[in-house]
């Protein structure tokens, strides 16, 4: 494998189920966290931007309320156990689906949350070139402290005629 190029950080939008009104059922306690980057033009193949992604500062997230930081873990993994070859190539479709049973486990999804996340994570699954799903992982994998989600979900999307690359993770605490 080439050398891992360097990704650039753009952003990182958070959709909290808590900021919607759900008249029936229950918001589950469940987020949605995007990060969004840039990919540089001249990356040969996906596995390549997912090694990129894996280096990138970002991606030291356990997704907990602590923020990004120097550590050695992701989500609920050790760092070391996520490689290219644990995540696994999906269709727009299946995609789509593992968002959006996960979002409606609880009951009908209000209006502008529905809105929102046709937005921010429908469209962008529909408009990538590539799709990848974060695939189950060893029971040794987890950190010193996980699992602490209920119900984890991980998206790779990547667009290659925009430059971009959104990782998504959909949870719940």
């Amino acid at each position: 494998m080439e050398p891992v190029p360097t990704l650039v950080h753009l952003d990182s939008p958070f959709i909290n189920f808590r900021d919607f009104d759900f008249a029936e059922g229950s918001h589950g306690l469940r987020w949605v966290n995007t990060k969004r980057f840039r990919i540089p033009a001249d990356v040969p193949d996906d596995r390549n931007v997912l090694a990129a992604l894996i280096a990138h500062p970002q991606f030291r997230d356990t997704y907990d309320g602590a923020g990004v930081h120097d550590w050695p873990r992701h989500g609920q993994w050790w760092l070391d156990r996520i490689t290219p070859d644990t995540y696994k190539a999906v269709d727009d479709a299946t995609a789509a689906d593992i968002i959006h049973s996960w979002a409606s486990r609880h009951g009908d999804i209000p209006e502008k949350l529905e809105a929102r996340l046709w937005q921010e994570i429908y469209t962008p699954i529909r408009t990538a070139t590539t799709r990848y799903v974060l695939g189950r992982l060893a029971e040794d994998a987890f950190h010193d402290y996980g699992p602490i989600h209920i119900d984890y979900h991980e998206l790779v999307l990547i667009d290659r005629p925009a430059a971009a690359l959104v990782l998504l993770v959909a949870a719940d605490d």
